[in-house]
């Protein structure tokens, strides 16, 4: 035996890690791989194994202590590898004693072995799954597979994780959100007493604090993804037959072999023929989270959550917004009744909103964007400095050459999957925007998970009743399940019960007084169908009907679960009330006969 000192490994660049956990003391026998601590970062927890089998000597470090990048751990008399085998001869039984073994005590279930793949996959393949595309996704299906003891092969097109959700999407947008709220909270409340003067807006220094937010993230994620030993692969990628993977990197090409694959590789935006103009100016959402200038002018072209989110950011920062869309109201999807609330204001804070308006064209002048409209109440053109583009996605399936893997997208360009996330080749999942709406993070989670589990083996499969929909505008409008605009058009029997915020002290001290919580009831079975919520906080506030429509609860459910006072939560539990009866801060609305 030799007498050896485990440090801390690479944890993914973080430094001053907290040790949560010491999981041996000296003279604990432990194995190679077994866990020695426990740390947590701010983003995840993580432990750290025994690189070596042997007896633990002198522990160095306590529950409070932090560590960084080799770091001593403990010291270790390392067992030889004969002895940290086991050996393989077996022990003669003492005199009196059974030579049987004596019955184990409870072990670790072993890994499930990968569902059969279809025939011709390679003998001595590479990896068990290959996973395409980084983004939520696609970092959850390969770190779940990963856990369930498969071999996993991440490959993006980006050198960090998180696709365009972490990097050029949900997150930087939710921190510029919350930059314009600042600035838009400080502006009203001089009518409350308090007065500021005109903010100075750093662009540079905002859009560090944005990308620092982003590097924390994924940082993490490439920490995580170490820790559970996924190897990650950067360049484009694209199939070159149903088993093997082309992708071509900074660092040459290199073809993946695989037994199963997991396409998660997301979706762009999507620019029509008339906003097809080669000038810099013209921004998709990617472009326009990049905030290189508060333009005087913008135009919003799509008046859908991203367009709106997007004009939110903007107006908030100072430039006047005009907002297009093509439909007959704002937000298709939501209820009209809520999103009246932010329409009222968004009427406040852009200088036009133009709705049944088509921009049939434009032209890029030196000093602005000529813009040509065709709406009942929209000037025939205007002038702008830039224009956002915010008309929906389309799925990157005709970019990683899918045709060769033997599959085929429809119309749309999406791939269809069964609820095993399945496409028409068994051994291929596909996860996220790439199967089509709603293009939202949380449910490509949820799909990349049940997809790892179904490869590792696992009884898994999709059946999520309701996808939350959560726009981050000021105020925010978050909808779950059936809508009430649904539910009447399939004629879908109904109760509903609808709080006004006005009636709630934690709103009204927000000065969002305009806030609804609403939720809609099977008038038979009294379950929760669906609901909708429009304030601030609401994309938080959504989860708690999410969660009762999934567990069957009705009105008196919710009622009658104690929220804490006060908060906005309580507008949830009192529209429960409101259709229940038994609402006692307003009175309760007449039953219809």
């Amino acid at each position: 035996m030799a007498e050896q000192q485990v440090k801390v490994p690479d944890i993914g660049g973080f430094e001053a890690v907290e040790v949560i956990e010491v999981l041996v003391g000296p003279g604990d026998r432990i194995e190679s791989e077994q866990s020695l601590i426990t740390l947590e970062s701010d983003k995840a927890s993580m432990e750290v194994p025994a690189s070596a089998a042997g007896v633990v000597r002198e522990v160095h470090v306590a529950v409070g202590d932090t560590v960084s990048e080799g770091a001593p751990i403990l010291t270790l008399e390392a067992e030889a590898e004969a002895d940290a085998a086991g050996g393989n001869e077996e022990r003669a039984a003492p005199p009196g004693e059974s030579a049987e073994a004596p019955s184990p005590g409870p072990v670790e279930p072993t890994a499930p072995a990968p569902a059969a793949a279809a025939a011709g996959a390679p003998q001595d393949p590479d990896c068990d799954v290959v996973v395409l595309g980084a983004g939520p996704g696609g970092y959850s299906a390969a770190f779940r597979a990963a856990d369930l003891g498969l071999k996993v092969v991440l490959v993006d097109r980006y050198p960090v994780l998180g696709g365009v959700c972490l990097n050029v999407g949900c997150i930087p947008s939710k921190a510029l959100l919350h930059a314009a709220k600042v600035v838009d909270e400080a502006d009203q409340f001089a009518a409350h007493g308090i007065a500021f003067g005109k903010p100075k807006i750093d662009l540079e220094q905002l859009n560090d604090w944005k990308r620092g937010i982003i590097k924390q993230l994924t940082q993490g994620l490439a920490g995580i993804a170490k820790q559970r030993k996924v190897e990650v692969v950067t360049g484009e990628a694209a199939f070159a037959d149903a088993h093997h993977l082309h992708v071509s990197g900074d660092d040459g090409a290199r073809t993946i072999s695989f037994r199963h694959c997991i396409v998660a590789a997301g979706s762009r935006p999507a620019i029509p023929p008339s906003l097809a103009v080669d000038d810099p100016r013209v921004m998709d959402s990617t472009g326009a989270l990049k905030l290189e200038e508060i333009p005087d002018r913008l135009l919003v072209v799509g008046g859908g959550i991203i367009g709106l989110e997007m004009a939110s950011v903007y107006s908030g920062l100072g430039s006047k917004v005009t907002v297009v869309e093509l439909s007959d109201r704002l937000m298709p999807g939501a209820d009209p009744d809520l999103v009246k609330v932010l329409r009222k204001r968004l009427a406040k804070r852009c200088e036009a909103i133009h709705l049944n308006t088509e921009v049939t064209g434009v032209k890029a002048n030196k000093k602005s964007l000529t813009v040509t409209m065709n709406g009942q109440d929209a000037p025939e053109s205007d002038r702008f400095d830039r224009i956002l583009v915010a008309v929906g996605r389309r799925p990157n399936s005709d970019r990683i050459g899918v045709e060769a893997a033997g599959l085929a997208p429809g119309e749309d360009g999406c791939l269809s999957v069964d609820e095993h996330m399945r496409t028409a080749v068994p051994h291929i999942h596909a996860v996220g925007d790439i199967v089509g709406q709603p293009m939202l993070a949380h449910k490509a989670v949820h799909e990349g998970k049940v997809a790892a589990e179904v490869i590792a083996g696992e009884k898994s499969a999709w059946d999520a009743r309701a996808i939350p929909s959560v726009a981050y505008t000021d105020p925010e409008v978050a909808w779950v399940g059936l809508t009430e605009e649904q539910a009447k058009a399939e004629g879908v029997a109904y109760e509903k019960g609808a709080f006004p915020w006005a009636a709630n002290g934690r709103a009204l001290s927000l000065d969002a007084s305009d806030g609804v919580s609403k939720i809609l009831f099977d008038a038979e079975t009294g379950r929760v169908l669906g609901g909708g919520i429009v304030g601030p906080g609401a994309g938080d506030l959504i989860g708690e009907i999410g969660l009762a429509l999934e567990m069957g609860a009705d009105a008196h459910d919710i009622g009658l679960t104690v929220h804490p006072h006060p908060t906005l939560s309580e507008t949830v539990a009192m529209a429960a009330e409101m259709a229940s009866g038994s609402i006692t801060d307003l009175l309760p609305p007449k039953k219809r006969k």
